[in-house]
Parts: C-alpha cells; structure tokens; sequence
C-alpha cells in the first residue's frame, strides 16, 4: 500500500537533534558506566529489576523525542498525545522505579565522587527536592503543568518554536519524575495520600481528554492542514488525542493506584502479622 503523502515527507525517519540525542546518550553511558563499576566495587550494585526498568525508560524517551514519533507529532495532534504519555506515564515512572541515582554518582572518579555526593546532600538540595515530591505538591505541580501546557496559547507557542518545545517536554518530564517519586519512593505512612494522588490524576486527566474529544471547534488550528494528509479532520485529529488521553493515559494510572493499594494493604497486613508474633514472643518462653 503506498504511503500517505505526509508520511512520505516524515520519511518514517529518526530525529537526530543534538539538543536532544546528545543528552540521551550522555545519560545513558554515564548510568551504564556507573553500573559497571558498582557491580565491580561496590557491594550495593543495582539490581537486575533496577537497571531493566532504567533501560525501559531510557527506551521510551528515545522512541519519544528520537524516533518517528517526533517528526509525526508535528503534523498529527494525536501523535503529539502519544509522544507526551510516554514522557509522563510510561518514562517518568520507569526511571524512577531504577533510582538512577547511585549509579550515575558512580560513573564517576574517586576524586569527583564525593563532591557530587556533598552536592546532592547539600541542605538546600535536599529541601528542595523534599518539598517538590510531597504527595500534594507533587500532584500540584504535575496537574497544573498538564492543564496549563494545554491551553491553547501555550501549546501553540509551543508548536512554532523549538526552545519553548523543549521547554513543556521538560516540564512534563520534571513534574511527572517528582510525581512517580512521590508515588513509589514516599514515606509508607503517606501510601493512603498517594492512592489518593494516582486516583485523581486518572479523574482530571480524563476529564481534559473528554473535554477535547466532545469539543466542537480545534483548539489548535495551527496544525492547518496535517491531518488532512494523514486522513483526518482537523477537529476529528482532536477528537482522537482526546481518546488518547481519556481512556489509556487514564487507565495507566488507575493501574498504578490499584497497584499501590495492593502494596499498602499487604504491608499492613505484614506489619499486623509481625505485631502479634511480638506479642506472643514472650509467651512462647
């Protein structure tokens, strides 16, 4: 079958952006490197789990920002969906499940390594970081950057400039990275706000996807005339983003929340468990 017209001008090619690619790969060498050398000197090398999951999100910024998905963004609105959900809700959450951390500190000479390490337990550093991954501050600061990026003012500046572009994908990126964080790095006794947190993130992400799909009128018309290529309408490109973001993107987090819930109730169940062989420990003498 012969290709559409504007596929044959994306070419089903690779974006090769320094701005972009250069980053990735640093990354991805320095946290490779520091596994290495963890798993050679160290006794707390990253688990098997850790590194996957890491490489999992590192995968998924690549087919974000690398591959065709970004070149299709530019035409298809829908496509532009896609490419945000795996930024916020399949990257963000996979790396912070692999806590990069250590093993990018370790990628580093003995020399260099506990000035990183002083950095990042700087008090100021730790505060900051603290008080950006608090349950409501974190779900705050996630919403907000999902809503207001959407508006469309914003996401059309977004589409005619490349420095505000990379500006709301690092916004998205940094608010859903203090989010996941939140969520699965958060203090036990606060696993109640984070179900609460993931349930409500599935509710207004829903709501903003319903309300662009049963729009009556493009809230972005300065994609002109791409989906006209791809087939579609320009209301009816909407429409699909707004499917996107209403039933998948939804769906990922109300997983998540099922999942944390799992976790807090088996924990407390293990922490009741425990209490009562305390407490018949002395009867057993």
């Amino acid at each position: 079958m012969p290709l559409l017209p504007a596929a044959e001008r994306v070419g089903f090619g690779w974006s090769f952006e320094p701005g972009v690619v250069i980053p990735l790969i640093v990354v991805g060498v320095v946290y490779a490197r520091g596994a290495y050398v963890m798993r050679v000197r160290s006794s707390h090398a990253p688990r098997a789990t850790a590194i996957a999951a890491f490489a999992g999100g590192w995968a998924t910024l690549v087919v974000a920002l690398v591959s065709p998905v970004d070149g299709i963004s530019e035409q298809l609105f829908s496509m532009h969906m896609v490419q945000h959900e795996l930024l916020m809700a399949l990257a963000a959450p996979l790396l912070v499940a692999s806590r990069p951390g250590p093993a990018l500190v370790w990628a580093f000479g003995s020399g260099s390594r506990p000035v990183l390490v002083r950095l990042l337990r700087a008090p100021l550093v730790r505060r900051t970081w603290r008080a950006l991954t608090q349950p409501f501050t974190a779900w705050l600061v996630q919403a907000v950057v999902m809503w207001l990026w959407h508006a469309p003012p914003l996401f059309e500046a977004a589409l005619h400039s490349d420095l505000i572009h990379a500006i709301q994908h690092l916004a998205f990126l940094g608010s859903a990275v203090a989010f996941w964080w939140s969520i699965m790095h958060g203090r036990r006794e606060a696993r109640g706000l984070a179900i609460v947190s993931l349930f409500t993130t599935a509710v207004h992400t829903g709501v903003l996807g319903a309300l662009m799909t049963f729009a009556r009128s493009p809230w972005y018309p300065a994609y002109g005339a791409g989906p006209e290529a791809w087939g579609l309408t320009l209301i009816g490109d909407q429409q699909l983003a707004g499917l996107i973001m209403w039933i998948p993107a939804s769906a990922a987090y109300l997983v998540a929340t099922l999942s944390t819930a799992y976790r807090w109730l088996h924990d407390s169940e293990w922490e009741v468990v425990e209490r009562e062989r305390a407490a018949l420990a002395p009867l057993g003498r």
